[in-house]
């Protein structure tokens, strides 16, 4: 996954949250937009609308997850936000990755996590991928002194793990990112939620009904999600999955960096050329 693009009520408000409490990097700033990121890999685009209301019961972002590469780079976070009194919504043991949820100033849902081995879980995402209460202390014990251990921002190695959505409803869902743009569905919860990936990983994109059931996009005047985008290995591979979609009734449109395409959903991906 590359880039999520969001809609924010204040820029400045936004930066100042994610470079304080999050420890990104401002890499270039206009007068309404500015894109953020780790060890000079871009990672997150936000665009002002002013005075815009949080999204709530729409479809469109759940939340963006940032992948650490390393479990320490976790606890030295945690230890931070501890320090910094940063608010958290959320702290949880998935079994295929400890997870630490956020949620910025305009409701968008962040994830921060890092990955257990593969070998732990992969081809079994199904029976092993879980909800539990994170140990803090065994995580934090990765640190001499939590107290004290340096933070000087995410980790180079950040990327863009993967992309909860809100949806409308989940098995036109599952069709439309299985069936047309070829990820594997690795689990889901019945009518509620869904796990769709590439080579093998536990999951590139989420989906859930759990506050978008039967809704959906929010209007112009909305903190909102603007666009996730997928890197595809090649610039045929982003031309393939525009025909594919294509076939199968949706209306890819050539942008700026890759196509740009909605799910049954409303929310709108950019294919991009990854390499």
């Amino acid at each position: 996954m590359g880039p999520v693009e969001l809609a924010v009520a204040d820029l400045q408000r936004s930066i100042s949250y994610y470079e304080q409490a999050l420890g990104l990097q401002v890499q270039r700033r206009e007068s309404s937009d500015a894109s953020l990121g780790a060890g000079g890999q871009e990672l997150l685009r936000l665009v002002e609308r002013p005075g815009a209301k949080p999204a709530r019961g729409f479809s469109g972002l759940y939340h963006f997850a940032l992948l650490l590469p390393q479990r320490a780079d976790l606890a030295r976070f945690l230890a931070h936000a501890a320090r910094e009194r940063v608010p958290l919504v959320g702290l949880s043991d998935h079994f295929v990755s400890e997870a630490i949820y956020l949620s910025d100033p305009d409701e968008h849902g962040i994830e921060i996590y890092w990955d257990r081995p593969r070998e732990l879980w992969e081809g079994q995402v199904a029976q092993r991928m879980t909800t539990l209460p994170l140990d803090v202390s065994s995580l934090l014990g990765e640190l001499q002194d939590p107290t004290t251990e340096p933070f000087k921002g995410l980790p180079a190695l950040t990327s863009m793990g993967h992309v909860h959505l809100r949806v409308s409803e989940i098995p036109a869902t599952i069709a439309f990112y299985r069936d047309v743009l070829g990820f594997d569905l690795t689990a889901a919860l019945g009518g509620q939620a869904a796990f769709l990936a590439a080579g093998g990983y536990h999951h590139h994109i989420g989906a859930n009904t759990w506050e978008s059931a039967g809704a959906g996009q929010a209007g112009q005047d909305s903190a909102t999600l603007l666009r996730a985008s997928v890197l595809l290995p090649d610039e045929q591979a982003v031309r393939s999955a525009a025909d594919a979609a294509a076939a199968a009734g949706y209306e890819p449109v050539a942008v700026a960096g890759g196509v740009q395409i909605a799910d049954p959903s409303g929310n709108p991906l950019l294919l991009a050329d990854g390499a």
